[in-house]
């Protein structure tokens, strides 16, 4: 009898709860409908003729919904974010030169801004992470940037901004372009010399005595370090020994190869 009693007595509590998880479910849809009584559209608090917003209309946006679908999978991981608004916040980002983390904080104060990314009301939050702009450019990769880049193309055609004649001829202007080039020390180019003479003397199949490999790379750290602690001294030695090691490697191989210096040149490409 009291088994019974008990067993009635936890129905009752899973019924209750189940009541009230729907009763709260009720009240929140109902307080998300009211609020959003009360919001406006963003496209009756903007200018319509804005440049973003006439951007925003010529983009096929149902083509990068087709391109990048294929690499979402609805059954791993927490809901991924709009597709539209990713490619969005990638275009605004290089639009506007702004870092991951300035973008996002930008965003939730240009309504402008959230319209082009596919917005119907006005947010008050961050969209996204901004370490997420990163996992998404991962993930779509090169193939997928240039896919932005060609439909950024057919807009312009499409609003006339740029004609078919321009695409058929890019000028790069490399004056203030960043290039990942390291500045040509002395202690770096006997580095890179030494390295190559030796990748050089491997291919010919000429046997050196020694290659310097891990002292003359212990010597361009320290060198390196000296020099940004301001022992100039001390770096000045490091700088010797670099030059030094190079040294023996020339006299080494010209000792080998009996002084033909062009002995299989000919044949032989290295990348520098």
């Amino acid at each position: 009898m009291k088994s019974v009693c008990f067993n009635g007595i936890i129905l009752q509590v899973i019924y209750y709860t189940y009541y009230l998880a729907i009763l709260g479910l009720k009240i929140q849809a109902k307080t998300d409908n009211h609020r959003l009584i009360f919001e406006t559209e963003l496209e009756n608090m903007i200018n319509l003729d804005h440049p973003l917003v006439k951007l925003a209309q010529q983009i096929d946006w149902a083509n990068f919904e087709k391109q990048f679908g294929v690499l979402y999978d609805e059954g791993i991981g927490r809901p991924a974010k709009p597709i539209r608004l990713m490619v969005g916040l990638q275009y605004l980002k290089y639009t506007f030169n702004f870092s991951d983390e300035q973008l996002v904080y930008a965003w939730i104060e240009n309504p402008y801004w959230q319209y082009f990314c596919g917005e119907k009301y006005f947010q008050h939050k961050l969209p996204i992470e901004p370490t997420s702009m990163t996992k998404w450019r991962n993930r779509v990769k090169d193939s997928g940037l240039e896919t932005l880049l060609e439909e950024t193309v057919k807009a312009g055609l499409k609003i006339k901004v740029i004609k078919k004649t321009d695409t058929k001829k890019l000028v790069v202007d490399t004056t203030v372009q960043e290039k990942n080039i390291t500045f040509p020390t002395d202690a770096k180019l006997c580095f890179k010399a030494r390295e190559k003479l030796v990748e050089l003397a491997s291919v010919l199949g000429v046997n050196l005595r020694q290659t310097y490999r891990r002292v003359a790379k212990r010597a361009l750290v320290m060198q390196s370090r000296y020099a940004k602690s301001r022992k100039f001294g001390k770096s000045k030695k490091e700088q010797k020994k670099l030059k030094n090691f190079l040294g023996r490697v020339i006299r080494d191989i010209e000792n080998k190869i009996g002084g033909d210096l062009l002995l299989g040149l000919g044949s032989v490409h290295l990348s520098v």
